[in-house]
């Protein structure tokens, strides 16, 4: 469907800041909604931020004040600017992009918040 490239994750101590990026394959598919899920160990898979086409943004409650969800249509590319990481941020990322047809996954980012 469409290939996604995840990027920026890594080791970042508490309060400091990661910027995630993740490009979408530009194969004339029409991509709606672009966001980011997070996934701990022994935890569910949760939503973090997500964004239409028309920038209608949503953020889960524990990233808001935090964590800014943007995207490039020119470059077919959704950012995630985290600020202020805690510990509790810890987990894989992944990257979804979608419209009411379909949806894709990237392969996940890694990000680890020290204490």
């Amino acid at each position: 469907q469409v290939q996604l490239v995840e990027s920026g994750g890594g080791l970042v101590q508490s309060g400091g800041s990661l910027r995630l990026s993740c490009a979408a394959s530009s194969s004339g598919v029409s991509i709606i909604t672009m966001g980011w899920y997070r996934q701990a160990p022994g935890k569910q898979r949760e939503l973090v931020a997500d964004i239409t086409a028309f920038s209608y943004t949503r953020y889960a409650d524990s990233v808001k004040g935090r964590f800014t969800i943007s995207r490039d249509n020119t470059k077919s590319t959704v950012y995630l600017q985290m600020n202020s990481l805690k510990p509790e941020d810890t987990a894989v990322y992944y990257c979804k992009v979608g419209n009411a047809r379909f949806s894709s996954w990237g392969q996940g980012t890694q990000v680890t918040v020290s204490s």
